[in-house]
């Protein structure tokens, strides 16, 4: 998911494991995207913290926030740039919602393991004269293929986020870059609405906004490697990001993990199929082994 990221003060408000358990409460900051939290409060990382937190012997809460003060809530922590106020303390113990893994977040957070995987894709409107790339079975030139189709090419992105098109090169490919103030759920209707020919949206985002507007988008091709997203948590929280890895591997050696994956997202299963490999799948016989 494109969050902001600035980067935080440090801050020694965040509680562990021991506070979680204390409260009686684990707290899932989110931002409602794509099928990881939903509008009506459920999704794939909805039901995944769920599941930790009776692993933990507690109750669940989900906490909303806006996209800009995702990792100032979940730290406690106000940005070095002075754009925000601290928060007096961290409103969540983690922060779940589709959220990629990239080097200037880690500055800020801790992450888990890898949970989901994802890659940036070039979309453009159904009309658009762009044709989608045909694969070809390497990444590598695939990406090239569809930086071929870029020149005067109109891309809207989300600056501060892994849709920001800048991080992909494609400015050095002849891209014209428009950074969108709205949120990243409303590129794909800013592309539909003419705002730009093309936008950049991750795999989950992109499958569904395909299956939203049929007929209206298609997409053109990878523009990024494979990514992958996962659990945020402050960085004193490190035995709560502990436990939760264990957490994990329980979950995707005992077959939980792929019913939500084929639940929420069975579209990505074969598109990304190396990542599930070691992953329990109660439709495939012997996979996980």
């Amino acid at each position: 998911m494109g969050l902001g990221s600035v980067a935080f003060a440090p801050s020694t408000s965040a509680g562990d494991i021991e506070s979680v358990q204390q409260r009686g409460v684990l707290r899932h900051l989110a931002i409602p995207y794509s099928r990881f939290v939903t509008r009506s409060g459920d999704g794939l990382d909805v039901e995944l913290v769920q599941r930790f937190a009776a692993h933990l012997g507690v109750k669940y809460q989900l906490v909303e926030c806006p996209a800009d003060e995702f990792f100032g809530r979940l730290t406690g922590a106000a940005p070095q740039d002075g754009t925000a106020t601290p928060t007096p303390e961290p409103l969540g113990d983690l922060g779940a919602c589709g959220v990629s893994i990239t080097p200037d977040r880690t500055l800020i957070v801790d992450f888990s393991v890898p949970t989901f995987p994802t890659q940036v894709w070039l979309v453009a409107r159904a009309e658009s004269a762009i044709c989608p790339i045909v694969a070809t079975g390497n990444l590598a030139t695939d990406i090239e293929s569809v930086k071929r189709l870029l020149p005067g090419v109109l891309v809207l992105c989300k600056p501060g986020s892994s849709l920001d098109a800048r991080l992909y090169g494609v400015v050095q490919d002849g891209a014209r870059v428009v950074d969108f103030t709205g949120t990243i759920n409303d590129l794909i209707p800013a592309v539909i609405h003419g705002d730009a020919e093309t936008t950049l949206m991750d795999i989950p985002a992109a499958a569904d906004a395909l299956a939203a507007w049929v007929g209206r988008i298609k997409v053109i091709g990878p523009i990024s490697q494979t990514q992958h997203m996962a659990i945020a948590f402050a960085k004193t929280s490190p035995r709560l990001r502990e436990e939760f890895n264990l957490f994990f591997a329980r979950c995707k050696a005992d077959g939980t993990y792929m019913r939500l994956v084929r639940k929420y997202f069975p579209g990505v299963i074969e598109r990304q199929r190396e990542f599930f490999r070691d992953c329990r799948d109660e439709t495939q016989p012997g996979s996980g082994n």
